[in-house]
């Protein structure tokens, strides 16, 4: 069966990755993170955002070992300078939101679509 990309290319992106480690005892609103938090990032960035998604972690991918991260955050740029021009000076309101859905830090990586 042949690959199939039914969207277009992503090739050259910038990609931010908010990932969520897993933490026993600590919590993540889903729901609030879908619907406030991450339309407010997106806000942000403007023309330059191409699009963004939401994962829910379900499993390690192998069996009887600890979920990696409870959730991860997508954003899909055009520009990292832009990005980081929408995002520095809204970084205190970004981050004083996270009370409002999580206790947990969140390990942030920048990196560039090759395919």
């Amino acid at each position: 069966m042949a690959f199939s990309q039914e969207k277009q290319s992503e090739k050259g992106l910038i990609k931010i990755s908010v990932m969520y480690p897993y933490a026993e005892g600590k919590t993540f609103d889903l729901a609030y993170y879908e619907t406030k938090h991450m339309p407010m990032v997106a806000g942000y960035l403007g023309d330059n955002l191409v699009r963004y998604t939401i994962e829910k972690g379900l499993s390690n991918g192998l069996p009887n070992q600890p979920l990696p991260f409870m959730a991860i955050g997508t954003f899909y740029v055009k520009r990292l300078s832009d990005y980081q021009s929408a995002v520095t000076p809204n970084r205190d309101a970004i981050r004083a939101d996270f009370k409002n859905y999580t206790d947990v830090i969140p390990v942030i990586l920048v990196s560039e679509v090759l395919k």
